[in-house]
């Protein structure tokens, strides 16, 4: 009779590595592996594939998702200004549902009726992945081996798995959990644990010690058009290489880090630090070409969508109702976000230097005070009557105006 197969979403480390053979002598199961480059640091995921046939996975697959992360993802996420809690970029919030599409993909493709992954039981991405997958497809059943074995520590883990042929790391573990994507890095555990631990210095990747940046800072223009990134500098190329210079850019001049106390799904508070120099510039550089281009209304309004969109998406509902018509709404704003950002960078900081678009909504001849001004200032007196009527008649019948 032959076994059920199961599709492992599968990275290389420890965890994922072990539970490959954990399914195989636990659950008798058939290990699809499939690992997904959505622009982590290991570029070449041939060795990680190789790794789990050496395991022992029936069948395991590099996908190489960075231009469909950029284009079906992050255009989305530039689009709504995605900052969880109004701070930073979504990272694996963002990559989650993209590697669920994959797996659920595969599982029709080989016939699997359940999906795996290495996610602990208080973590987010647990719940990323479990909710995008139902959505996808109801009918999948997921294994969760994290949440079920008894390997309590990373020693006992590392003791089964030399006990059970599985290759473990010959140095010092790392002193943190880090996670990294095209959209930056996120980094957590170790001492990072006590809130009042410094970061130490050796979390950062990507971006040099602002105090060690260039004083002279650089200025970079981006280019946008209908709310997508399309030119750095005025020369034109796909979002995927953009990103990646934005982040080469902003990351010598020391721009990109955040420390924060976040709020997870599972009602823990956690402190993280993120590294994501490209997301806060590319984000930062669309907000501001959006309030030259929108009206004070829709700019209101997508200040609130834009933390909802967020919240969603970070709750792992990338693939639901809301998130679709809030893309939606987006979409439609999106359509004359055309234009240029120059952005000064300056050792960690970031300020807009100038701006310009195709059809801006700031009228020159209406803004300006001198001689050329169009504004017909001998109609203000009667608006703001209009505008204070209500209020006057507040004060006469029930306000302060109604006790003298």
């Amino acid at each position: 009779m032959a076994k059920e197969k199961v599709v492992l979403a599968y990275s290389g480390g420890l965890d994922t590595s072990v539970i490959v053979k954990w399914l195989q002598l636990e659950k008798d199961m058939d290990v699809v592996a499939i690992c997904g480059n959505v622009g982590q640091d290991e570029r070449d995921l041939e060795p990680i594939r190789q790794k789990a046939l050496d395991i022992g996975a029936v069948q395991s697959e590099a996908v190489d998702m960075r231009e469909e992360y950029a284009q079906d993802f992050l255009t989305r996420a530039i689009a709504a200004n995605a900052l969880y809690e109004g701070v930073y970029p979504l990272l694996s919030a963002l990559s989650r549902p993209l590697i669920s599409k994959h797996l659920v993909d595969i599982a029709h493709a080989t016939g699997a009726r359940y999906i795996a992954h290495g996610c602990t039981g208080k973590g987010n991405d647990q719940v990323r992945f479990e909710t995008s997958i139902k959505a996808l497809d109801p009918t999948l059943e997921l294994v969760a081996p994290v949440r079920e074995w008894d390997l309590g520590s990373r020693e006992e883990e590392m003791e089964w798995a030399e006990a059970n042929g599985v290759p473990v790391p010959t140095t010092k573990s790392k002193p943190y959990s880090i996670d990294d994507n095209l959209w930056g890095r996120a980094i957590e555990c170790g001492v990072l644990e006590d809130t009042w631990n410094s970061p130490p210095s050796d979390i950062w990747t990507m971006t040099v010690d602002p105090q060690a940046a260039p004083h002279e800072g650089e200025e970079v223009v981006i280019g946008f058009t209908a709310g997508v990134p399309t030119s750095i500098n005025g020369k034109e190329m796909p979002l995927l290489d953009l990103i990646i210079e934005a982040n080469a850019i902003a990351g010598r001049n020391g721009y990109g880090r955040l420390d924060m106390i976040e709020d997870r799904v599972v009602g823990i508070k956690s402190r993280e630090c993120y590294e994501c120099p490209a997301a806060l510039l590319l984000i930062n550089a669309h907000k501001n070409l959006e309030m030259l281009t929108l009206s004070a209304e829709v700019l209101k309004e997508k200040q609130n969508l834009d933390l909802k969109w967020a919240d969603l998406v970070y709750r792992g509902l990338w693939y639901s109702q809301a998130r679709e018509a809030i893309d939606a709404y987006n979409a439609y704003t999106q359509a004359h976000v055309t234009g240029e950002v120059r952005m000064k960078l300056c050792c960690g900081s970031l300020f807009m230097d100038g701006i310009r678009a195709e059809a801006p909504l700031y009228d020159y001849n209406l803004a300006t005070y001198d001689e050329s001004d169009t504004f017909e200032h001998a109609q203000s007196e009667g608006f703001i009557y209009v505008h204070s009527l209500p209020h006057i008649t507040w004060s006469r019948q029930q306000g302060p105006g109604s006790r003298q």
